[in-house]
């Protein structure tokens, strides 16, 4: 076979089980259940840090959060590490973004006055930039006004469907559509976009990363999503009977629930309006990923394309009073991935652990490329083609960062200094052990718990398994360090130098 086209799609703030081919009771998505039938759906699959900017660096240069060290939104990723783009060229792909990658630049070697010294939404090295859309989505609000929209703002406020926004302003009025049709939707904006590239870009193998900012906040939708769900009962919320009782499971529940963009809607009436309205941003999604596929199919080029459909990390929906992406339940991390490939059969679910790591890698295998020493993730090429790699991980593993540099928010309220600002999970089957640096550690019985509702710590019988967790989550962690030149040795007549990774 020519070598393939790669058509790399990344959806904000996505919930794992929000899929129609898993059984979603309400969202419904026929796109991603159609690609779901034409290759593989991977059912436990976890980003492996949040949010977004540290989470993509994660996905991108397939490397742990202790290991590339771009903790939050801002801080700068080390140029030293190279990602999917870099490997790409070096296979002959010129990888093009429509979207964004939320990088922080490394600041050595910028010239004082940068304006990349101010942004942490520059883009990803190694990638050609087809379209950027930044929070100020600049394009696109400037596309909408030539059509002569009038908009309440502009960047994220161009969402909002008046001046007035209610005291949540950053999640969004569920309570009202969108001031502009679905066909203008920044979701539709990028695609068209992009499928021009695509018209133009004449039979040369391509290399598309489309990275969509739905849907993530405002939680504001178009008509006909703003509608589709406002009938159905989107479910109960997992969490206990207020927020004080929740608070009172871990301090760091309790701080997160002061911090804005973080605690829930008090009225449980926009609490119900704003999960409608994701379920609707997401079938929006999935009706934009049907044109993808359709003009694909048209074009005689969907069976020579490699398909990856992932999310950077999940949303709380006022799981556990708590909004966005942060802390340790799974819910904020749980996250979906789909891969079709060609000549590879489809249709199978896998319920192995696997992580955003992976992503990377199971990429440059699919190509044909070579998998870097620094890689941390694993090929999930052996899943593809219905095999079961050797010595798979039984866990899943994520980390979040929560110092703030500028307010020094949770530093101030803890006592503690920034480097001590952050938690590590380790989810088995049966538990979820959760290790603070400097507070309290968590364990959770998800077979008696499955909300997570309770700390077993408080039953003296299961200090013994958080015992045994920590001490594998230290294995884990000893077994991700740095490794570039670890495999060397120095010695006559000739250096040992490791093999290369190829899985």
């Amino acid at each position: 076979m020519n070598r393939p086209n790669l058509l790399f799609i990344t959806a904000d703030q996505w919930r794992g089980a929000c899929l129609g081919a898993l059984g979603h009771p309400v969202v419904r998505t026929p796109n991603l259940d159609r690609l779901a039938r034409m290759g593989t759906l991977f059912a436990r699959h976890y980003a492996v840090t949040a949010p977004c900017g540290p989470s993509r660096a994660s996905l991108l240069t397939g490397t742990y959060l202790h290991r590339h060290r771009s903790c939050i939104n801002g801080t700068p990723l080390d140029r030293r590490f190279t990602n999917i783009a870099l490997e790409a060229r070096r296979l002959g792909y010129r990888p093009t973004l429509f979207g964004y990658t939320d990088t922080s630049q490394d600041p050595r070697g910028l010239a004082p006055g940068d304006p990349r010294l101010t942004s942490y939404e520059e883009v990803m090295p190694g990638f050609d930039a087809g379209l950027v859309l930044t929070e100020e989505l600049k394009p696109w609000v400037a596309w909408l006004k030539a059509r002569g929209r009038k908009l309440p703002g502009d960047g994220l406020r161009a969402y909002m469907p008046r001046d007035e926004f209610p005291a949540y302003w950053k999640f969004g009025n569920p309570h009202v559509p969108a001031p502009f049709d679905a066909a203008e939707s920044e979701t539709e904006f990028l695609t068209m976009r992009a499928l021009d590239w695509l018209d133009a870009h004449g039979g040369e193998p391509w290399f598309l990363h489309l990275s969509y900012l739905r849907p993530h906040p405002p939680f504001v939708a178009p008509e006909p999503y703003h509608s589709m769900y406002a009938g159905a009962d989107p479910g109960p919320f997992v969490r206990r009977a207020s927020k004080e009782e929740e608070g009172r499971l871990h301090p760091f529940l309790a701080w997160a629930m002061t911090r804005p963009g973080w605690f829930a809607p008090s009225d449980e009436r926009d609490q119900i309006a704003f999960k409608r309205i994701y379920f609707g941003l997401m079938t929006q999604f999935d009706d934009t990923l049907g044109r993808l596929l359709d003009r694909l199919e048209r074009n005689g080029e969907l069976e020579r394309t490699i398909i990856v459909f992932t999310s950077d990390h999940g949303e709380m929906m006022g799981d556990h009073w708590l909004m966005g992406k942060l802390g340790f339940f799974d819910q904020a991390f749980h996250i979906p991935l789909i891969i079709a490939a060609p000549g590879l059969q489809g249709g199978r679910q896998i319920t192995h652990f696997t992580e955003s790591v992976d992503v990377m890698p199971t990429i440059l295998d699919l190509l044909g490329g070579e998998i870097p020493l620094q890689v941390q993730g694993r090929s999930l090429r052996p899943f593809l083609a219905g095999g079961m790699p050797a010595d798979w991980r039984e866990d899943a593993h994520w980390e979040f960062d929560f110092r703030d540099p500028q307010s020094l928010a949770a530093e101030k309220h803890f006592g503690l200094d920034s480097d001590s600002c952050a938690l590590a999970v380790l989810r088995s089957d049966r538990h979820k052990y959760v290790h603070f640096a400097a507070l309290e550690p968590l364990l959770f019985d998800l077979q008696a718990d499955p909300c997570e509702e309770r700390n077993a710590l408080l039953e003296p019988a299961a200090r013994e398994i958080a015992l045994r967790m920590a001490q594998r989550l230290i294995s884990w962690r000893m077994r991700n360090e740095e490794r570039e030149l670890t495999g060397w040795k120095l010695v006559a007549p000739a250096p040992i130098r490791p093999a290369t990774r190829r899985e």
